[in-house]
Formats: structure tokens, C-alpha cells, sequence
């Protein structure tokens, strides 16, 4: 049986802000860009109060928090702090797993400082994190990835929960589905129209009928149903693609889209700059009324430099879709992908594409 640790720095990218200026302590802070288009990439549990969360549109967050300081977010100085949690984690094994600059996986099955417990070994990383960095963060510990990525958000912030193997059922079976990884609203509304409302509920459904209504994943769902997790810890592994879509209430023309994809191509480079690698290709998804799916890609000569860079690309790529005025679109979506380390970017020579 595995034992793994979820730790979630608590609001990471405001929380750096905080610590390296003392007069930000204990205030409401926002990290996002300011503009009609922009979108929070960070709140401070103090703004949280006020109902402001990331990916809001940071013109609703100044509505709500009209008092919060506003910063740019600073990526290059988070992911130098997030290397110094990376640092921390290897203490404790070489089995690490990173989401994103403030999330990871850990497997500590056998830890490198023979501690007696994963617990105890949570423990440490939060102390070592706390009394190193100025930080807090938040721990799950469970006998897998699904249980301990639920547990870490249990207690936040500053917390720290424990799944032992003989409590999962009794853990799972009153929370609501859509704490299953991948139960968005679409899904959880289609459980719903099954009688589910909560895991337990999942568990009553038959594998066969999962499997008729959700395809492969309706395995997953009833294997998370039971708590069962069966992935392992990857570590280093590389992210292929980032990308934010969204489906509009009443098809719309092409020559409509502008506003939905300035704000997709916010929130895409706002989830890029989480990465230690660059990404070099932009991606514009859209979908007909009809539901026939169209992708336009391009590759600049260098990486996008700026989310309106990346806007502008995206915005562009519009211009080869060639349907007519009296097509409608129901999706878009902007993303990125061909991630390459910062140092494979310098070294290309100037014609490579």
C-alpha cells in the first residue's frame, strides 16, 4: 500500500507577495493583471472573505473587494520560490510529482529520513516550509493520489489531514460527486439526472450502466467511488498542453468570439506561467453549431512574450477560418502547447520553427 502526500502551498502567489512586503500582512491582496479583460490569478484568504477567487474577472474582484491591493503577478520570482519548495520535497524522496509552481505529489512509501509515518513526514515538509520560506502550506496524506489531493484541501489553509486505509469509506461516501477529479458541471449534472448526488450515491450505480453512459471514464468514476487510485507518482512529468475553453450560452458568429477569446487567453497564460517551461505553439479551438470541431495553430519565431501576445495570436488565428459569415460557433477555446525548457529556447538559432 502506497502513502502519499498532497501539499498545497496556501494562496501561494499572494502569499509570496505578503511575506516580502510586511505592509501587505494580514490585508486583502490580488494578484492580476488590471484591465476590463484581465482575470485573478491569486487571492489572499483575506480577499477570499470578500468572495474574490482566481479566474474571476478582476474587474468583479475589484467590485467585491474594492479596498484589496491589485500587483501583476511576478512568475519569475514564484517559480524561484516554488524551487525552494521543490528543494525541501527531496529531503524527503526522489517520488515527486509537481501540478503546478504551488502543488505536488509526493510518495513517501520509504522516505529518506526514515521517519516512522507519512503523517510525520507532512509535518516536517509544512514545519521545514513555515520556518524556511515564511510560507504555509497544506497537507493530505492517504494510501493514494485521489484521496490525498481531497485530504490536502480539507483543513486549508495552514492544515493538515489524514485518510487512513480503514476510514475511506466512511471519508467518501457523503461527499458530493463533484469532488471527484473530472466531475465538472456538465458530468455532475448528468449524475444528478441519475439520482446521484453524492459519492455514496455513485456507488449504488452499476459498473455497466457507468460504463453506457460515461464511456471509459464511467470505470474511473466507479473505481474513485470505491476509493480506489491505482496511479502512480510520476515524477518530472512534462505538461504537453494548457488550455481554457468555454461554451456560449446562444451560438454566436465568428466576428463574436473577441471577447470570449481575450478571456480564455487570459486565463491560458495565467495557467502557463505555473510551468518552469515555455510554451511555443498557440492553439484556437472552435466548434459549430453542427459540433464539428476546428483547431488553427501557430508556432512564432519565438515563444509568447506576454498574455497579449498570446491574445493577439489567438485572436489572429481566427482570420484562417474560412466558414462564412453565417456560420455559428457554440465553443472556443485558446491554448497552448510544445513546451520546451527556457534554456532549449536560448539556444535555438533564430530560424528555427
Amino acid at each position: 500500500m502506497r502513502k502519499i502526500v498532497h501539499i498545497d502551498m496556501d494562496a501561494f502567489y499572494a502569499s509570496v507577495e505578503q511575506r516580502d512586503d510586511p505592509q501587505l500582512r494580514a490585508k486583502p491582496v490580488v494578484v492580476a493583471w488590471r484591465g476590463n479583460r484581465s482575470v485573478v490569478c491569486a487571492a489572499s484568504y483575506e480577499a477570499r472573505k470578500f468572495g474574490v477567487h482566481s479566474a474571476m474577472p478582476a474587474v468583479r474582484a475589484e467590485h467585491l473587494c474594492p479596498n484589496a491591493t491589485f500587483l501583476p503577478p511576478d512568475f519569475p520570482r514564484y517559480r524561484a520560490v516554488s524551487r525552494q519548495v521543490r528543494d525541501i520535497f527531496r529531503r524527503h524522496t526522489d517520488l515527486i510529482e509537481p501540478l503546478s509552481l504551488d502543488e505536488a505529489y509526493l510518495d513517501v512509501t520509504l522516505n529518506k529520513m526514515g521517519l516512522p509515518t507519512a503523517t510525520r513526514v507532512a509535518r516536517t515538509i509544512r514545519e521545514q516550509i513555515r520556518t524556511e520560506l515564511q510560507l504555509t502550506a497544506s497537507a493530505g496524506v492517504a494510501p493514494n493520489k485521489f484521496l490525498a489531493k481531497i485530504a490536502s484541501d480539507w483543513k486549508k489553509p495552514d492544515g493538515l489531514f489524514v485518510i487512513q486505509p480503514d476510514e475511506v469509506d466512511s471519508f467518501l461516501i457523503s461527499l458530493p460527486v463533484g469532488r471527484v477529479p473530472g466531475v465538472g458541471k456538465v458530468t455532475e449534472e448528468k449524475l444528478q439526472g441519475l439520482g446521484v448526488q453524492t459519492i455514496g450515491d455513485l456507488r449504488r450505480l452499476e459498473l455497466a450502466t457507468l460504463e453506457r453512459r460515461f464511456g471509459r471514464y464511467g470505470v474511473r468514476l466507479y473505481e474513485l467511488a470505491r476509493g480506489v487510485d491505482e496511479s502512480a507518482v510520476v515524477p518530472d512529468r512534462p505538461t504537453k498542453s494548457i488550455s481554457a475553453e468555454d461554451t456560449f450560452e446562444h451560438d454566436v458568429p465568428l466576428a463574436e468570439t473577441e471577447p470570449m477569446i481575450r478571456r480564455l487567453a487570459e486565463l491560458t497564460w495565467a495557467a502557463s506561467r505555473k510551468e518552469s517551461r515555455v510554451a511555443r505553439t498557440v492553439v484556437l479551438k472552435l466548434k459549430t453549431a453542427e459540433f464539428k470541431i476546428l483547431t488553427r495553430s501557430h508556432t512564432p519565431s519565438s515563444p509568447p512574450s506576454s498574455c497579449e501576445e498570446l491574445t493577439a495570436i489567438a485572436l489572429s488565428l481566427r482570420e484562417r477560418v474560412a466558414l462564412g459569415p453565417q456560420q455559428r460557433f457554440r465553443l472556443v477555446g485558446v491554448g497552448v502547447s510544445n513546451f520546451l525548457d527556457s534554456e532549449d529556447i536560448s539556444a535555438q538559432p533564430p530560424l528555427f520553427s
